[in-house]
């Protein structure tokens, strides 16, 4: 039987390997085929949907709640500030540098290593599905969102995202929407006391002082943000309206829905549109098993402010993994070898804690 160190051993090396090929969202059919390739290596089943690679465990019984284990292998376009090549994985002491080792390529290989210790065995109290998923980075349509009704039904996850191990136990919701304030189109030269323009002091002064209500434990107010702003073609043209975008990031006190409808209702533009509903927060109870597991490891709670494929999950998740987020998207982006080390063993044990029969 293979050793966690020699799974450990092998998950590094796969991350290198993902390192060194393009997997920009919805380009991810190279990085697919090595997850492939490690499936096969371990004779474990697996599915391929799209750029989307799955399995479950081997003793999958129906009746059983069933643990979603997520990670995702794309990743965004490299910024011009790299001094590095992206493409590739470099290791300086234990330093990994490259493109998606921190996001998250070190919580998908630390994920696919933990599904592979637990895939034969007997007797669990919860089935697994192992995602590795795509479009993450993108929101795309073909991502973990499109997998929902294909794997089995999921009663919980495990998103793995990088959180230092310490467990994002909420995570805000995005809201993004077009809004126009709208005036009176005129020559410059002449007077016009209805200037789209003017008007949009007063609706900007309004988004910078709206609070909403309700505030969360876990990830605290809403927070809104106008975003960008555009108007007029002409110099001497008064637009007939200036267009706004408006990010809305949600606590998990209101649904999307709740946040474009009180916008739709209170805001004094003329017009304000969600683009999309879907990215909802998301948590998952304190007192669910995994949580608890966690706290009694020594583990850390917090609310999470960034987005995450939990948004497209419906049932309870947890964000957790190896890496730091504020590394995410950087230039030369790193993980530390031992953050990986380490994540494999402290997902492994908080399983052992939850799923394993006592």
């Amino acid at each position: 039987m293979i050793t966690i160190d020699k799974l450990t051993e092998k998950a590094i090396s796969l991350l290198k390997s993902l390192i060194e090929t393009q997997s920009f969202s919805s380009e991810e059919e190279q990085t697919a085929a090595l997850i492939e390739a490690w499936f096969q290596e371990f004779n474990i089943p697996f599915n391929r949907t799209k750029n989307n690679v799955w399995a479950t465990n081997k003793h999958f019984t129906e009746g059983k709640p069933t643990l979603l284990l997520n990670s995702h292998h794309d990743t965004v376009k490299p910024n011009s500030a790299y001094t590095n090549d992206p493409f590739k994985a470099i290791v300086e002491g234990d330093k990994l540098y490259g493109l998606g080792s921190n996001d998250a390529g070190g919580c998908l290989v630390s994920l696919i290593v933990t599904f592979t210790n637990f895939y034969a065995s007997e007797n669990l109290n919860y089935n697994l599905v192992m995602v590795a998923s795509a479009e993450e980075e993108s929101s795309g349509p073909n991502g973990l969102n499109s997998m929902l009704s294909i794997i089995p039904h999921i009663d919980v996850a495990i998103v793995g995202e990088p959180t230092l191990m310490n467990l994002a136990v909420a995570e805000k919701g995005l809201v993004v929407f077009d809004a126009k304030v709208e005036g009176t189109p005129s020559h410059a030269a002449h007077p016009n006391n209805n200037n789209s323009i003017y008007n949009t002091i007063e609706v900007l002064q309004w988004f910078k002082d709206f609070k909403f209500k309700k505030s969360s434990e876990a990830l605290g107010d809403v927070k809104m943000t106008v975003t960008q702003i555009n108007a007029g073609k002409q110099h001497n043209v008064v637009p007939a309206h200036v267009d706004l975008v408006v990010d809305v990031r949600v606590n998990d006190a209101y649904s999307n829905q709740e946040i474009a409808t009180i916008l739709k209702e209170q805001s004094p533009c003329s017009e304000i549109v969600p683009r999309s509903l879907r990215l909802n927060s998301s948590s998952i109870s304190t007192n669910h098993d995994l949580v608890k597991a966690g706290i009694a490891m020594g583990r850390e709670t917090y609310g999470s402010p960034t987005l995450s494929d939990q948004s497209v999950l419906t049932c309870q998740s947890l964000k957790l993994g190896p890496g730091d987020s504020t590394r995410s998207h950087s230039a030369n982006e790193f993980i530390y070898i031992s953050e990986i080390e380490e994540g494999i063993k402290i997902y492994i044990e908080l399983l052992n804690r939850v799923i394993l029969k006592q």
